[in-house]
């Protein structure tokens, strides 16, 4: 086969993309992906074997979740900018080899490669089925997706001037550990939990420096509709970026929309201070194919969620940043300060058309762990009196399969006291229904972004204490999440170290579990697939 990549839920078949990826990838580039994990995990054996101070490898640490960053699915697609990462790698990797001695090391640390030619075919031999036992490759590619969605999260908290070595450390642990043919399937699953502890202190990271920056979200009414202003549309996760684009289009006449996971930053009180920043264009980031035609301005990509685009028009309007990337498109990088100049995409915003009005009215969020810890007497009345039964934790992904639908109709289908608890792109699927509030506490509760699911496990654990309950699992709340990607990968994961079980998971369980490690998660965990609305809503009610 060309490739072997099984990393996100809308993988071919459910098996593994093979020829091209169902995201867009071509088969080179998720060789050149393959092979820049194969380096940081030679860079990692480096570190862990050699016992190095991983407070004074700044510039190291920083690459490192850099390239993790980016072969998260989605996320960028220049093949270019993967070649100059994977040379910027191995040399990093070679100074560093450098300082350690008598250290018996593997082929991971000591390859060389020449050129895009030698890349590739060194590519071909070191890729996810190079682990030839199928459980354990299905454990070390479980823990390395972790990491990159924990990579993820730690990358927006290291823009907000948060930092934390001890995430450093675990990612070289365990990304080292992906090379030990010693450990055995029992010490992989210990590791896994592990990961999902790590994960819990990188989303504890990114929202201390969110709510530090920009303030607790609050309860927040966002407009749906358009301005006949010209317009730029962001899309992504990076709070950072929204910051400095709004603080640079101030008083130009052109307006900011978010789009996808973007909308929560309207939630966070610092940025309803600008004016131009008007509201929430489109929905998830699977529609942007229709709703970047129609917005008629440029878009701001700040992470992932990329789809490659069909037309040149709209390529040409779409501008990146951070860890993201595609070929055609301007990529704005920060300088030694941290600051982007985002001039052209202003300049070209007002030489385009205003957005087309796709909807109108509005949709309400807010709910983050610090919200409805303010409202815990009001939600605790309402469960005491029976007023709500039950909490329905829906957070996660978004995407394109017809069988998602299934949370539409599950949210619409769910007794009238229920109440839903989101984050992440998955609301999208019922965030724009009426379906009422419960004594003035709405039925879709928002907590934001999918980092924000730690909002989630937050408010579960604050409810367990209200309640004097010894154990998390015996509150009112079920869990029915959906996933696409490898942060829904980590969320997951931080649930389970979190001590979480019977988690539904969909539309489908990932293809990368191999039978015998879904067995574990089964046995040990409660997972569970979904099956239809009408008896998943029997089942989480009975």
């Amino acid at each position: 086969m060309s490739m072997f990549c099984y990393q996100c839920q809308e993988t071919a078949k459910g098996t593994g993309c093979t020829i091209k990826g169902v995201c867009g990838k071509s088969d080179e580039l998720a060789k050149l992906q393959d092979l820049l994990i194969y380096s940081l995990k030679g860079i990692s054996e480096i570190v862990v074997k050699g016992n190095l101070d991983v407070k004074s490898l700044i510039e190291v640490n920083h690459e490192v979740l850099k390239s993790l960053f980016m072969t998260i699915t989605n996320a960028n697609f220049d093949a270019s900018a993967f070649e100059k990462q994977i040379s910027k790698i191995l040399s990093i990797r070679n100074s560093l080899k450098n300082q350690v001695c008598n250290v018996e090391l593997s082929d991971a640390a000591l390859f060389c490669v020449e050129n895009k030619a030698s890349m590739i075919d060194k590519a071909e031999k070191i890729g996810v089925l190079s682990t030839e036992n199928e459980d354990i490759r299905s454990l070390r590619e479980l823990i390395i997706y972790g990491v990159k969605g924990m990579a993820a999260y730690t990358h927006h908290a290291l823009n907000l001037g948060e930092e934390d070595t001890n995430i450093y450390a675990f990612i070289y642990e365990a990304l080292a550990a992906t090379l030990n043919d010693k450990l055995s399937a029992d010490e992989l699953v210990a590791l896994t939990l592990k990961t999902g502890q790590f994960g819990v202190t990188a989303m504890a990271l990114l929202d201390k420096g969110n709510t530090s920056k920009y303030g607790n979200p609050e309860i927040t009414k966002v407009n749906i509709g358009v301005r006949d202003n010209p317009a730029i549309l962001i899309s992504g996760h990076d709070l950072t970026d929204l910051e400095q684009l709004l603080e640079q289009t101030k008083g130009t006449g052109v307006d900011v929309y978010t789009h996808s996971e973007m909308l929560p930053a309207h939630y966070y009180p610092a940025f309803k201070k600008y004016d131009n920043f008007v509201g929430n264009y489109g929905s998830s980031w699977w529609k942007q194919i229709e709703e970047f035609e129609s917005f008629n301005g440029p878009i701001l990509f700040t992470t992932n969620c990329i789809v490659p685009p069909r037309n040149e028009g709209v390529r040409g309007r779409i501008f990146t940043s951070g860890a993201a990337g595609y070929p055609g498109c301007t990529h704005i990088e920060a300088d030694e300060n941290g600051k982007k100049d985002f001039s052209a995409v202003i300049e070209m915003a007002k030489k385009c058309k205003t957005p087309t009005e796709i909807e109108s009215g509005s949709i309400i969020g807010g709910f983050a762990h610090e919200q409805v810890f303010a409202l815990a007497d009001k939600v605790v009345d309402a469960v005491k009196s029976g007023a709500i039964k039950k909490f329905f934790v829906m957070a996660g992904c978004d995407g394109r399969m017809k069988s998602r639908e299934y949370y539409t109709e599950f949210a619409k289908k769910l007794p009238k006291d229920t109440v839903i608890l989101t984050a992440g792109c998955a609301k999208y699927r019922y965030n724009k229904l009426s379906l009422g509030d419960i004594g003035g506490i709405p039925r879709v509760l928002d907590a934001g972004q999918c980092n924000d699911s730690y909002s989630l496990a937050l408010i579960a654990l604050k409810l367990k204490e209200v309640f004097g309950l010894d154990d998390v699992n015996k509150l009112p709340i079920a869990y029915n999440i959906a996933w696409y990607e490898q942060k829904a990968v980590i969320v997951l994961l931080a649930l389970l170290y979190l001590g979480v079980k019977n988690i539904h998971l969909g539309p489908t369980l990932p293809g990368f579990l191999s039978p015998n490690v879904a067995k574990i998660l089964v046995e040990n965990f409660g997972i569970a697939g979904i099956g239809e609305v009408d008896k998943d809503i029997e089942l989480f009610m009975a």
